[in-house]
């Protein structure tokens, strides 16, 4: 899926990084990449953002090819940053687009633009009055995203981040919207799951990944959530598409793939503290959840200079 933010200046990194990181821990935890993107200016200069982070672009947003998603990330300036030029930029780049993000008040950019024309939207809380008075063809929500058709817009920087679990959810799999979802969010947090809305099943991916090293069966763990063993796969086959025995091998490896990539443990301790009885069996469930062994994993973290904890 090829995705290009337009960084609009005095965008919000916060922004851009709650849309961006979700993307790269997602690439890294499905079996192979799903993203890949570029950065763009409107004039390909570099842009800062509003608290002075300058980005250098990869191009001009008049070299756009096709995308699947564009995302406009704007914050502070969106009133000197809506002109003729970027207006007309704006029009141009979503024809090479499937479907246009605005995040932010990048959705008032693609108002001015037209893009958002007889179709609903929302925008920052703190401009919403007036953009719903100044784009009347525009109908206003006060929501943190409205999705329609071939635009969607976001209200700021939080909501960025619930969207970005979301879509990831909807393009790989509930699974790896919920390996991301507890990369970011404290475990305190874990029991609101957005890529896992039954709570039951939410509650058993969080006792799993306090029990990775001695796993529990099934009916143990169904018994510290006070359900049936069949309910709890019922629950979890509705919710995620898998048996609580596939959930819990993928929560499992997710942690090893962690461990791979993010220490120097061997892989006879990783089996280990990861509930597998030998390297070879990690090995074997490794190589069919991502498509290669935890050495070649290891090998590539090396190649490309990434220094292991001593």
């Amino acid at each position: 899926m090829k995705i290009a933010f337009l960084l609009v200046d005095r965008f919000s990194n916060l922004c851009l990084s709650n849309a961006l990181e979700p993307l790269r821990a997602a690439n890294s935890f499905a079996r192979e990449p799903t993203y890949t993107w570029q950065f763009y200016s409107l004039d390909g200069a570099p842009v800062r953002s509003s608290s002075g982070i300058a980005i250098l672009p990869d191009k001009a947003i008049h070299e756009l090819s096709y995308v699947d998603r564009l995302y406009v990330i704007a914050s502070y300036g969106h009133l000197e940053n809506d002109t003729p030029a970027t207006r007309r930029a704006l029009q141009v780049a979503a024809r090479q687009s499937k479907a246009v993000f605005g995040l932010d008040t990048g959705a008032w950019l693609m108002a001015a633009a037209g893009l958002l024309k007889d179709r609903r939207a929302t925008v920052h809380w703190d401009i919403l009055d007036a953009f719903s008075e100044r784009f009347l063809d525009v109908s206003v929500e006060q929501a943190s995203w409205v999705s329609e058709r071939d635009v969607l817009t976001c209200a700021g920087a939080s909501a960025t981040l619930d969207l970005s679990r979301h879509l990831i959810a909807r393009d790989i799999s509930p699974a790896v919207a919920m390996d991301v979802e507890a990369l970011f969010t404290p475990p305190a947090r874990s029991d609101a799951l957005p890529a896992v809305r039954d709570s039951l099943v939410a509650r058993a991916a969080r006792i799993m990944r306090k029990h990775i090293e001695a796993p529990l069966d099934i009916n143990h763990l169904s018994q510290s959530l006070k359900t049936s063993p069949r309910t709890l796969s019922r629950r979890c086959q509705a919710a995620l598409g898998m048996t609580p025995g596939q959930l819990y091998r993928h929560i499992r490896l997710t942690a090893a793939r962690q461990l791979v990539e993010g220490s120097d443990a061997s892989i006879a301790e990783i089996a280990v503290r990861c509930g597998y009885d030998d390297p070879t069996a990690l090995t074997r469930a490794f190589r069919l959840r991502f498509g290669a062994p935890p050495t070649a994993f290891r090998q590539e973290n090396l190649q490309f200079g990434l220094n292991l904890p001593s």
